[in-house]
């Protein structure tokens, strides 16, 4: 009877810890990545200098972390494609359609 008991709990501790290593919940520890939020579509003016963007309507200043990406675009009215850090106001520019003014 011991024998069977002490089984019964081995398998039950191997059941459990399969379960636990399975699981695919999404807990959330407080930070975000920029991989893991959606593109969204942003409307504005890159600066002169390439390093940051003002949104149309609100006016908000956003810091481009990845500058090369609207190179030749500088001072030109566009909408950004871009992965959005609104905690740090910063961009992430996966693409550009220069607007006509």
């Amino acid at each position: 009877m011991k024998r069977l008991l002490a089984i019964s709990f081995a398998v039950y501790l191997a059941v459990v810890s399969a379960l636990v290593a399975q699981d695919t919940r999404n807990h959330d520890d407080g930070q975000r990545t920029l991989a893991t939020e959606k593109p969204i579509d942003l409307r504005g003016k890159i600066s002169n200098t390439g390093q940051t963007f003002v949104t149309d309507g609100d006016g908000n200043s956003w810091t481009i972390l990845n500058p090369d990406a609207v190179k030749g675009h500088e001072g030109q009215h566009v909408i950004l494609t871009a992965n959005v850090d609104a905690d740090q106001r910063e961009v992430t520019v996966a693409s550009l359609k220069v607007l006509k003014q």
